[in-house]
């Protein structure tokens, strides 16, 4: 049994016991959040729409951390202008407790 889930505009496909990373929500580590699902199979087959209006997954918060940092570089050739920023995108370690319709 698999559900899609429905955060920060993306969808991730989830099971029971996964550790997915998602964007940053605000949450404490510990806590217990819930998602919007969009789709979940199950032996029945795939159910969509009206038949998950009381579906829902239920999640803790493992950790909030920062991925790897990525290097910008950007320049102009032959201008000698150049530009180096880094960035760390934050996000949100959650592990799916429960997938319920």
């Amino acid at each position: 049994m698999y559900a899609i889930i429905d955060n920060g505009n993306k969808q991730y496909k989830v099971q029971e016991g996964d550790v997915v990373r998602l964007e940053k929500l605000d949450a404490e580590v510990g806590a217990t959040v819930e998602f919007k699902v969009v789709m979940i199979v199950d032996d029945n087959g795939m159910h969509i729409g009206d038949a998950l209006a009381k579906a829902k997954v239920t999640a803790t918060v493992e950790a909030q951390d920062k991925y790897k940092k990525i290097i910008v570089f950007k320049y102009k050739p032959k201008k000698n202008v150049r530009r180096k920023q880094g960035h760390r995108q934050p996000f949100t370690a959650i592990k799916i407790a429960k997938i319920s319709m």
